[in-house]
């Protein structure tokens, strides 16, 4: 099979905001309690922060980090996970059905991010609370006056504002599971009373309010209408949030859900402008992708977990091969829409559906979509060059003429090099890949890394790591991409 892209440095979609490369901590599994903080583990620090989860953390560079939910923030007071930790309650959570012990709260999680090198987004709850709480939490967590909660900050030992500039407003306001779900026009009310006072707070915050909790939701399309209606001109971002999973065991059409990811993307941009044209607004509003991966494998374990329990083994989705291609090509599409989408979270960062997990106690090891991951975060960045793609199609379940290659092109300017990501979905056939640079001057590929297995249902343990990238040799001939494998491939540019 052969396959060409055809880039042109003149021909670009947008600048990629790096923070496409966020991720999720909720209060929920083993997330926080036993995956980022377990103080009496051996490698945990003066805060009881877990440094073997640190390290990993790093590697991926992860710009910004979504806290506390998720489902957990709708019915979650936020002063619980404040002040002094012999004082703070054991509460029932009722989102997950467990106990939740507030040992970590903003004030620990803004501390863990810094060491992580990242951002706090901050979601306030719009489910059980309202404008005055969210006020509230982002005078604790931002001002600087002489005022009641700034100095309850103060109190508690934090002199200087944490600064956090990215706030949800709520989570997934139209799914029944959401502890005080709402009607779109309720939403749409609170949420633009929320965003104008949390404004007048901070003006120099962002903001993202709810869109549709997933593409197939009935609500979908007359929510972000409605939503964006009142919203509009108080928030920054829309999100959207899509899970995967391959139930049925049909690997073709399983590996085909980037292109529903794509068209999922689109559609909620049409919305967006749609409302702006409506209103006669110069703005554009962009999109917060804060909820995406594969999410299937946990569910039969966790629909049997005992009810009550402190941070069980929730949602610990063991991840096989072709779930990493599957993540890797969802990446891709991140990046091609990064004239819109300025803020994704992979959900989750640890245990809970998550590249890295941890044993109580014990180790830490990553998971087989740790790697796109990590190579789309190192060398994701720069400029999306709007890619002319040439290829064989094929159709499975619901897909007609889908594309065997999944791609996307980023041009560094500073390092001079354009990285290429590509998937060849093929279950069967090696793809010759012939790229075609213009007006980049005579270009050399300089590294080719594949992640690949035979197996597509390969896993890595903390004890065997079956699924790993390695480089193949480069030569002066085409680029070949074997069967079902994602790849990155590095040109240097005008040689």
């Amino acid at each position: 099979m052969k396959a060409e892209i055809r880039v042109n440095r003149h021909f670009t979609v947008g600048q990629i905001d790096r923070r496409i490369y966020g991720s999720f901590i909720e209060h929920l599994g083993r997330a926080v309690y036993g995956g980022i903080y377990e103080p009496g583990h051996t490698t945990a620090d003066d805060q009881g922060f877990r440094r073997d989860v640190l390290e990993l953390v790093k590697k991926l560079q992860i710009p910004i980090v979504r806290y506390p939910g998720g489902n957990f923030v709708s019915g979650y007071n936020w002063e619980d996970g404040t002040g002094d930790k012999a004082k703070r309650p054991r509460k029932m959570e009722l989102a997950w059905q467990v106990v939740e012990t507030n040992q970590v709260g903003i004030d620990e999680f803004q501390e863990w991010a810094k060491r992580a090198g990242a951002q706090v987004m901050m979601a306030v709850n719009l489910g059980t609370r309202g404008p005055e709480e969210a006020r509230n939490c982002l005078e604790y967590c931002n001002s600087t006056l002489d005022t009641h909660y700034a100095n309850l900050r103060r109190q508690n030992g934090f002199p200087e504002p944490f600064d956090i500039k990215v706030w949800c407003l709520g989570n997934e306001m139209d799914g029944p599971w959401q502890i005080g779900s709402k009607t779109a026009e309720e939403y749409g009310r609170v949420a633009a009373e929320t965003a104008k006072i949390m404004k007048w707070v901070d003006p120099s915050i962002e903001l993202v309010a709810c869109g549709s909790s997933n593409y197939d939701m009935l609500t979908f399309g007359d929510w972000e209408l409605t939503v964006l209606d009142h919203t509009y001109d108080y928030v920054d971002y829309l999100s959207l949030h899509q899970y995967y999973g391959n139930p049925e065991d049909d690997t073709l059409e399983f590996l085909c859900k980037s292109d529903d990811m794509d068209a999922f993307i689109r559609s909620v941009a049409a919305i967006c402008d749609a409302v702006k044209a409506k209103k006669h607004s110069d703005k554009q509003l962009n999109l917060s992708f804060d909820e995406w991966n594969v999410w299937f494998h946990s569910q039969d374990a966790d629909a049997k977990m005992e009810k009550w329990q402190v941070a069980p083994p929730q949602l610990e989705d063991v991840y096989t091969f072709e779930d990493a291609l599957l993540v890797g090509s969802m990446l891709m599409t991140l990046q091609n829409h990064c004239d819109r989408v300025k803020i994704a979270c992979l959900a989750q960062l640890v245990n809970v559906i998550a590249p890295i997990m941890t044993e109580n106690g014990g180790s830490a090891w990553v998971q087989t979509i740790f790697y796109p991951f990590l190579y789309a975060s190192t060398y994701g960045r720069g400029s999306t060059l709007r890619s002319i793609v040439s290829c064989d199609s094929f159709t499975a379940g619901k897909y007609r003429d889908a594309a065997y290659l999944v791609s996307s092109a980023v041009y560094n300017e500073e390092t001079q090099e354009i990285v290429i990501f590509a998937v060849n979905r093929s279950l069967t056939e090696d793809m010759e890949l012939d790229i075609v640079p213009e007006n980049f001057g005579r270009c050399r590929v300089l590294e080719q890394v594949e992640l690949y297995h035979e197996d597509l249902k390969a896993v890595n343990r903390k004890d065997q790591e079956a699924v790993s990238p390695r480089s193949v040799p480069v030569g002066e001939g085409k680029i070949t991409l074997k069967k079902h494998s994602w790849n990155m491939i590095r040109l240097k540019t005008g040689m």
